[in-house]
């Protein structure tokens, strides 16, 4: 190998007519990492070998056209671009070849990132419900496609080579796509086309070939409004269910001429008695209830604060100018309003239900002979 070719900016090998080397330029030192001195005289095929195939199968004849070959080598395939020229005797018969290459690893990483991106991007635009689009520095648009077009009633590229401006002269977004063009991003929700739309629009910082200054992402609200309409419409059925199991869960009845009955189950803890209050209360005052019998036939257990909040609904009772009376109360409550040390002595406790209406009726019969008798003892 003459000094020319070893001093080449590129890969210069020499073979034999058995393909071992003869010649081993600096640059192919630098890029396969082996001396020329460690090379000579060895297989091309044992110092570069193939990924696929072998050098001896290449080179028998002239491929002046590069070829971009994967060669073998511990931290992964060295992506070896290359062409070669064979040389011959007197006779016309191959002697060798002096192969020419570069590295171009970096150069094939970098389009195989570039095919994935792309496929990934088409991936995206025809599956799901965006648009992507791209504009230049004039806000004319360059690219427009995506799976949302056709539910805008568009096909791809329909605005392509059209000024955004001029397409949408009335669009609210305007100023913001005016800020993207100057370098700023932008996120917005708009109607266009009959469609809400949640737009991105995004800078790019250096347009270069594709003279791309923003590209825009809008992605279609239609589906996610709809299913936000239908969870809600759930939302509020549930909560009117849960309603209607309240107030079945604690029936305010009336079941006497100025006596209602709360008859109580289930577990009983804080939040439920303060909704039972309320409800109670506003049946007393609604009502001109004189009674309101609370049967806790149906608890067995209720915590301190429910216990407190009990003779809170009694004690409420009594400001509206009616009685609360209490009966059906299980042992383990009587246990609890005994150790906070409840003084019961001015309400009425009775064990059933029956008893307490018939205190109820009694006392009512009570107060009408005394409103009867007293207008006779004024005579």
């Amino acid at each position: 190998m003459d000094e020319r070719s070893k001093g080449a900016p590129h890969v210069v090998i020499e073979v034999d007519g058995v393909s071992r080397v003869t010649g081993w330029s600096r640059r192919a030192e630098q890029v396969f990492g082996l001396a020329e001195a460690d090379v000579l005289g060895r297989s091309l095929d044992e110092v570069a070998p193939l990924a696929a195939g072998s050098w001896a199968s290449l080179l028998t004849a002239d491929h002046e056209e590069p070829q971009v070959h994967a060669v073998a080598r511990a931290g992964g395939p060295l992506q070896f671009e290359a062409w070669w020229q064979l040389t011959h005797d007197g006779d016309g018969r191959s002697t060798g070849a002096t192969i020419h290459g570069h590295d171009v690893s970096a150069r094939v990483t970098a389009s195989r990132r570039a095919a994935l991106a792309e496929k990934m991007f088409w991936a995206v635009i025809q599956n799901l419900d965006v648009s992507v689009w791209a504009l230049d520095k004039d806000g004319r648009y360059l690219f427009q496609d995506g799976k949302a077009m056709r539910a805008a009633g568009l096909t791809p590229e329909f605005f392509v080579g059209r000024v955004l401006f001029d397409a949408f002269p009335d669009l609210p977004a305007l100023a913001k796509v005016r800020q993207a063009l100057a370098g700023e991003l932008k996120v917005d929700e708009t109607e266009v086309l009959g469609l809400p739309w949640r737009n991105w629009y995004v800078p790019v910082p250096d347009p270069g070939e594709s003279q791309a200054a923003v590209v825009g992402i809008s992605f279609d609200l239609g589906e996610t409004r709809r299913r936000e309409a239908e969870l809600q419409a759930k939302l509020d059925l549930i909560e009117k269910q849960q309603e209607v199991i309240r107030e079945l869960s604690t029936p305010i009845i009336e079941i006497w001429d100025g006596i209602v009955t709360l008859p109580i189950m289930g577990l009983v803890d804080s939040v439920r008695t303060a909704e039972i209050m309320d409800n109670l209360l506003q049946a007393v005052s609604r009502l001109r209830v004189r009674y309101a019998i609370l049967d806790l036939t149906g608890v067995e257990v209720v915590d301190t604060g429910t216990a407190s909040h009990l003779i809170s609904m009694l004690r409420a009772i009594g400001l509206l100018g009616a009685e609360g009376v209490l009966t059906g109360i299980h042992p383990m409550i009587a246990q609890t309003m005994v150790s906070l040390g409840v003084d019961l002595s001015h309400v009425a406790v009775h064990a059933r239900l029956r008893d307490a209406l018939q205190h109820c009726i009694a006392r009512l019969g009570e107060q009408k002979r005394r409103a009867v008798a007293s207008p006779q003892a004024a005579k």
